[in-house]
């Protein structure tokens, strides 16, 4: 499996994953009482983690190395995209999970998570069709 591959599968990981908490999960937070929420959420983030952070580390891993390769604006394009997922998730998404943690979020919290969440989304999306285009190649 060449490294192309292998960041395929991490990028198709990540759009499924985004795409079931878009669609599934964080919708699901309005239907919990607080602290059900509260709860829950605690079990929810280091079990969502222990997926999310290897694919992650691995998408940026692969992007770095892709980018020391031969010049190529797709592999350009996709690791600014991998650093505006980063720094989405962990300058606006990590606060707002914090704030659900504890007890300190409310419904405009998860509101605003859920429709913030559409970024992260696409974006995820877009750098699936990349990689996906440079694998066509």
């Amino acid at each position: 499996m060449n490294l192309l591959e292998i960041q395929l599968l991490l990028d198709f990981g990540l759009v499924i994953l985004i795409w079931i908490v878009q669609l599934i999960v964080y919708p699901s937070f309005k239907y919990y009482n607080i602290n059900n929420l509260v709860n829950w959420h605690r079990i929810y983030a280091f079990r969502i983690g222990m997926i999310v952070m290897p694919l992650m580390l691995g998408q940026i891993v692969t992007s770095f190395i892709r980018l020391l390769g031969p010049y190529s604006l797709l592999n350009i394009f996709h690791i600014l995209l991998v650093a505006l997922v980063w720094f989405s998730t962990f300058f606006q998404f990590v606060p707002m999970h914090n704030q659900i943690a504890d007890n300190t979020g409310n419904d405009e919290v998860i509101v605003k998570l859920i429709r913030n969440n559409w970024l992260r989304t696409v974006v995820w999306t877009c750098i699936f069709i990349c990689t996906l285009f440079q694998s066509l190649k």
